[in-house]
C-alpha cells in the first residue's frame, strides 16, 4: 500500500496564499518581466513589499484612480451639457497618468532617502574621523555613529548588525552600499573598505574623502544660491508684478471701452486668484525640491 504524501504545516499556508489570487494579479505577473530591477529599487527606497505585491498594489490603485478621474470628468461634462464621447479616450489617458504617477513612487522614496542620508553625512564622518584618530577600534567608532545622526545612522547600524553577526567589515560594507541611494556615503565607505583591504590608515583615508565630499557640499550650496536669483526674478514678474498690474490695467482699460460688452466678474477675478496660486505653488515646489539639504 503506497504511503500518502504528507503536507508539511509549512508548506500548507504557501500554498493557500498562491492559490488565493488577488484582484489583477494576473496584470501584475504579466508587467513584472518588464521591471527586472524593481526589487533592487524597492529595497534602495526602504519599501519592505515584494515586487509582485507592489505592482499589484500599482495596478489597483491606477484602475480606482482612473475611474474617479472618469467619474468626475463624466459629471463636469454632464454639467455643461458636452458630448461624453470623449470619455472613452480621456480613460485611457487617465489610465496611463495614473500608472505612470503610482510607478515613480520608488523613486520619490529614494530621492527622501538620499537627502535624508547626505543631511547630516559630514557630521557623521567628522565624528567616526575623530574616534579613529582618538584610538577607537573601527568597528567601536562605527557603534558610535550609529545613533544620533538621522538616516545616515541606520546605515552604519547596518554595518554593525551584519559585523556583529560574524561577517567580515568589508563584507558587510560592501552588501550595505550595494541598496544605499547616497554617493557620497558609498564613497566614504568604499573608501573605508579599500584602505582596510590595503592595510592602510583607515583615519586618513577617511579624511581625504570627507574633505572632498565637504567641498562638494559647499559647492552645491553656492550653486544653488546663484540659480536662486533668476528664480526670483521669474518668480517677482509672473507671480506679483504681471498679475497685479495687468489686471489693473484690464480694468482701465474695460472701464474705457465700456462695461456692456466687456467686464470683470467674480468668475474672472476667481479664475486669476487659481492662476496666481498655482504660480506660487510651482515656485515655492521648485526652490524647495532643488534647495540642497546639508548641515555642514
Amino acid at each position: 500500500m503506497a504511503e500518502k504524501t504528507k503536507v508539511t504545516p509549512v508548506a500548507l499556508p504557501v500554498r493557500e496564499r498562491s492559490k488565493g489570487a488577488k484582484p489583477l494579479r494576473i496584470i501584475s505577473e504579466w508587467l513584472m518581466p518588464y521591471y527586472p530591477n524593481m526589487r533592487k529599487k524597492l529595497t534602495m527606497a526602504g519599501i519592505s513589499t515584494s515586487p509582485d505585491d507592489f505592482l499589484n498594489g500599482v495596478v489597483i490603485s491606477t484602475l480606482l484612480g482612473a475611474v474617479t478621474l472618469t467619474v468626475l470628468t463624466f459629471l463636469f461634462l454632464s454639467s455643461i451639457n458636452a458630448d461624453v464621447i470623449w470619455l472613452a479616450p480621456l480613460s485611457l489617458v487617465y489610465i496611463f497618468i495614473c500608472y505612470q504617477y503610482f510607478m515613480l513612487y520608488p523613486d520619490v522614496k529614494i530621492t527622501k532617502r538620499k537627502r535624508d542620508i547626505d543631511y547630516e553625512l559630514v557630521f557623521a564622518g567628522r565624528h567616526l574621523l575623530i574616534a579613529l584618530k582618538s584610538g577607537m577600534p573601527l568597528f567601536d567608532s562605527l557603534v558610535g555613529v550609529s545613533k544620533g545622526y538621522g538616516a545616515v545612522s541606520e546605515e552604519f547600524n547596518r554595518i554593525v548588525e551584519k559585523v556583529t553577526l560574524g561577517m567580515s567589515m568589508t563584507q558587510a560594507i560592501r552588501e550595505v552600499i550595494q541598496n544605499c541611494p547616497s554617493n557620497d556615503y558609498n564613497r566614504i565607505m568604499l573608501q573605508i573598505a579599500n584602505a582596510i583591504n590595503s592595510g592602510s590608515d583607515v583615519a586618513d583615508s577617511l579624511e581625504v574623502v570627507l574633505n572632498q565630499v565637504f567641498r562638494e557640499q559647499v559647492i552645491a550650496l553656492k550653486a544653488y544660491g546663484q540659480k536662486l536669483n533668476p528664480l526670483v526674478m521669474f518668480y517677482m514678474i509672473f507671480g506679483i508684478i504681471f498679475p497685479s498690474l495687468g489686471l489693473a490695467f484690464a480694468v482701465i482699460l474695460l472701464s474705457l471701452i465700456g462695461s456692456t460688452r466687456f467686464g470683470i466678474d467674480a468668475s474672472i477675478l476667481l479664475l486669476v486668484f487659481a492662476m496666481i496660486s498655482i504660480i506660487q505653488f510651482l515656485f515655492l515646489a521648485m526652490v524647495e525640491s532643488s534647495r540642497p539639504k546639508y548641515v555642514i
